[in-house]
């Protein structure tokens, strides 16, 4: 018999300052605190619930993260909401592209301020 996994609950990360990571997260993107204490902070919308905890950042142990949005006006209008809030984007210039050679899913990439590298994308219907 195997698990069957289900949706995600929630996921955690180490970061140098939850405090600081978390005003930046809720700087930038759709999401509140939903509880904190010492040495941590947990962010929720209502697709996702992260843990920022306080630890040594580890980046380059997690390939990187995605999150799905509904279509290309949505992607457009989040790479103009990152540009003018100064994130850390990857292909400056031309962020917007295919997530993978041949793939028709496209997508964006950023890096938060502890170096995990994090994914913007919709999916070719």
């Amino acid at each position: 018999m195997k698990v069957q996994l289900g949706t995600v609950g929630h996921f955690g990360l180490a970061v140098r300052d939850p405090s600081e990571s978390a005003t930046w997260w809720q700087r930038h993107f759709d999401v509140r605190e939903m509880f904190s204490g010492d040495g941590y902070v947990g962010l929720t919308n209502d697709a996702i619930t992260f843990v920022l905890h306080r630890g040594v950042p580890r980046p380059e142990t997690l390939g990187h993260i995605s999150f799905h949005l509904g279509d290309m006006d949505e992607l457009r209008a989040a790479l103009e909401t990152l540009r003018e809030g100064g994130v850390d984007l990857e292909d400056a210039g031309d962020e917007i592209g295919a997530e993978a050679p041949g793939s028709r899913n496209m997508g964006l990439w950023f890096h938060d301020p502890d170096g995990y590298r994090w994914e913007l994308s919709v999916l070719a219907r």
